[in-house]
């Protein structure tokens, strides 16, 4: 199949192309590095040509409220269109746990705005929700710092690697469209400041982190079971403590 990676060169999308290549797919990276600009429509219309399936895994340059809704509308309405000229079979997007849910976060409103559109574009599609990846824990300490303190919710967290989203979007997008979503998140749930500390602390972060129930996430208030997923879900294999040995060699 041809299968065309909008965010093609970014941290997932280049290990989506990596694993589809792997099992024999033509597998097209798409993004403003390569000419494809979702927001202007630039490029799309050339690169969907033949393409059997889309997979969606862009994200905002800004997380800003109405520059993060404006990205995720316009992209994905570009997006839409332009598979629809195209006869694309397949819409494949990555989106994130708990967007189904209600939020004052700008950034949940806007994905949940694009999972909208793709709902009611009448294509046959599959949506992904992905917990929070370890390799952000630590923008998310860098958001949450003042001087040297890190505030966070004490909530359940359960963070998952980059390679087991990565497969879980390959296996979806080779699959048939289930017009609905699938789930990936970590194999382990903890508390949120606890995870992040313990990210900090293997990187030799003398940085402190404090519990505080009121505190943000990304701009949006969150309670207990806000970031994980609901009932049983698919986990992925890598553990928090063997990412982190990884990342440290």
């Amino acid at each position: 199949m041809k299968i065309v990676v909008i965010g093609g060169t970014g941290l997932i999308g280049s290990k989506v192309i990596a694993k589809l290549k792997a099992q024999g797919h033509d597998a097209v990276a798409a993004s403003p590095n390569t000419g494809v600009n979702t927001i202007t429509g630039e490029g799309l219309s050339e690169a969907l040509h033949g393409a059997d399936v889309v997979v969606d895994v862009t994200n905002s340059p800004s997380f800003e409220d109405q520059a993060v809704m404006d990205f995720f509308t316009t992209s994905t309405a570009h997006l839409i269109a332009a598979e629809k000229e195209a006869g694309v079979n397949h819409h494949v997007a990555l989106s994130i746990v708990g967007v189904e849910r209600p939020s004052d976060g700008g950034y949940f409103k806007a994905k949940a705005a694009q999972e909208k559109l793709i709902r009611d574009s009448g294509l046959p599609y599959s949506i992904v929700h992905a917990t929070q990846f370890f390799e952000f824990l630590g923008g998310i300490a860098d958001t949450a710092t003042d001087g040297d303190t890190v505030t966070l919710p004490p909530v359940s967290f359960q963070p998952v690697a980059a390679d087991d989203v990565a497969a879980a979007v390959e296996r979806t997008a080779v699959g048939p469209p289930v017009n609905g979503t699938v789930v990936i998140a970590g194999p382990e749930i903890g508390r949120f400041d606890e995870i992040v500390g313990r990210a900090l602390q293997s990187r030799n972060d003398h940085r402190r982190v404090v519990a505080d129930p009121a505190a943000p996430y990304f701009g949006a208030h969150v309670s207990e079971r806000s970031l994980i997923p609901e009932g049983d879900s698919p986990r992925g294999e890598i553990t928090l403590a063997a990412w982190l040995e990884a990342s440290a060699k």
